[in-house]
Parts: structure tokens; C-alpha cells; sequence
């Protein structure tokens, strides 16, 4: 399964699209729509082409993880789901996504209890506060979950 046009649009909204490598909220650089890794070198320029091929490589990758995170349940799967699914291991990691309840609860085919974990996944470890609630994860888990559950 591939991410939707939908899925693109929800992640790409709420990563925005930064040019110029800057230290997220959680103290990580970041450029593009979200994009981390070595190749973010504080500081510097690309152009959005270059955002562009860091995007569709890195839902490859997230695209696959949850594929393979999701075994046994996967085909199952609406789009929609899908979707969400990918958008919070974009955002989480596929480590997070992997170990949590939600993926727990899927694969037991517990949907409606899986559509409830996505609010508990809007923190992030801030320096110097430690793990704190922030308003725009909030904001996306609340999104995904409206994606995850058909709207």
C-alpha cells in the first residue's frame, strides 16, 4: 500500500516545508517537510526540488515500516488508516509506532481502541522541560485520528 495524496498533504501540512535547517521543538535539525538525518548540516540551504526527492524517499521508508510493522493485519488496512498510520511514524519514528499500543490494538482488530491511542502520542521531550504536551502535536494526532477513523 502507498501513502494517499491525502496522507502527503496531511503530513506535509503539519511538517511545513523549511528550506533552511533549523532545531525542531524536540532539539533535532530538520529541513524540508520534516526530513532528519546527517545530510541536515546546520544552516544550510536546499532547494525545494531537493525537499521533494527527501520527501519521497523518507515515505518509502516510512510507507514500508509500517508495512512491515503491520504483518498479520496489514491487508485489513483502509487507506485511511493507512494513511494515519504512516503520518505517525513519520512524525514518531517507526520504533514508536512498532511498540506501541496502537499497533497492539490493531493487530487484536481492536480498531476503535487503536483510534484512541493517537491522543496519547502528543508529547515531546523539550530540553530543559523535559516531556511536555505541545499544541501542535495535539492538533496532528487529532487529524490523524480523524483519518484513521474516515473522515
Amino acid at each position: 500500500m502507498k501513502l494517499s495524496a491525502t496522507g502527503a498533504a496531511l503530513i506535509q501540512a503539519f511538517e511545513g516545508l523549511e528550506l533552511v535547517a533549523y532545531k525542531c521543538s524536540a532539539g533535532v535539525w530538520t529541513q524540508g517537510w520534516g526530513h532528519t538525518g546527517k545530510d541536515v548540516i546546520p544552516g544550510s540551504k536546499i532547494t525545494l526540488e531537493q525537499a521533494q526527492l527527501w520527501f519521497a524517499a523518507d515515505v518509502a521508508k516510512f510507507e514500508q515500516g509500517v508495512w512491515n510493522a503491520s504483518k498479520g493485519f496489514a491487508k485489513a488496512l483502509t487507506q485511511n488508516q493507512f494513511d494515519a498510520l504512516v503520518s505517525f511514524a513519520y512524525n514518531l519514528g517507526l520504533g514508536a509506532y512498532q511498540t506501541s499500543s496502537l499497533r497492539k490494538f490493531l493487530a487484536l482488530g481492536e480498531t476503535v481502541k487503536a483510534s484512541a491511542e493517537f491522543l496519547k502520542w502528543d508529547k515531546a521531550r523539550v530540553p530543559s522541560k523535559g516531556l511536555t504536551a505541545v499544541a501542535g502535536l495535539t492538533r496532528r494526532r487529532k487529524a490523524e485520528q480523524e483519518l484513521f477513523n474516515g473522515a
